[in-house]
């Protein structure tokens, strides 16, 4: 026999529940709505995408279909993944007048194995995501495992949060990777930890296309 307290809802008749249900939402809806009266800001964001677990850049570029839908000018600068072919990037190629993607990485620094190599190329694609940041016609700009390289100290990251600090007003910023630093989480307006809790890597399945690429 359960101990359960019966909830004030079991004793009710169906349109009793109904009606009752109706009144909860009111109540919810009234309250949520003198919440929204007062965000009245608009304003490009810093976003940071972060955690051990996998959907980091999967989220990002969902975000950038999204802008997309909305006419956004994008801008795009892989750190990482220049040497792999990736279905969002040639999706995102069929948009030439929206979007401007780059994809100057070499791969992880264990594919390399030659840290002045590794350097070169996260100054360079740095290079690029700056001017990209500074150019107004962009509404959005992707850094995808932009943290990868600063957790390796290949860039400045005093420079890199001063940059995202004084980026164009109107401008959002998403920021992928492991291990962000706490310097950029600090000045981040949004940060999503992406926590791993299943992996099929762990059972012994390989990246596949269409899931990590």
């Amino acid at each position: 026999m359960s101990d359960r307290r019966p909830k004030k809802t079991d004793l009710m008749s169906e349109s009793e529940r109904n009606a009752y249900h109706a009144q909860k939402m009111a109540k919810k809806k009234a309250a949520r709505d003198k919440i929204l009266a007062t965000k009245t800001e608009e304003r490009g964001l810093v976003i940071v995408h972060t955690g051990k677990g996998k959907g980091k850049s999967t989220a990002a570029f969902g975000m950038v279909f999204r802008a997309i839908g909305h006419g956004f000018k994008i801008g795009i600068v892989q750190f990482v993944k220049g040497k792999w072919g990736t279905g969002e990037r040639d999706v995102l190629e069929k948009f030439p007048d929206q979007v401007t993607i780059k994809a100057m990485g070499e791969g992880f620094t264990w594919d390399t194995q030659d840290r002045a190599r590794d350097i070169a190329a996260a100054k360079a694609a740095w290079e690029t995501a700056k001017a990209m940041i500074a150019d107004t016609a962009y509404n959005m700009v992707l850094l995808d495992e932009l943290n990868i390289c600063l957790r390796y100290d290949y860039l400045d990251i005093a420079e890199v949060v001063e940059v995202l600090k004084n980026k164009p007003r109107d401008t959002h910023v998403i920021v992928t990777g492991r291990n962000a630093k706490d310097e950029l989480i600090e000045i981040a307006d949004l940060v999503t930890e992406m926590t791993q809790i299943k992996h099929p890597f762990r059972q012994g399945v390989k990246a596949q296309a269409g899931i990590e690429f």
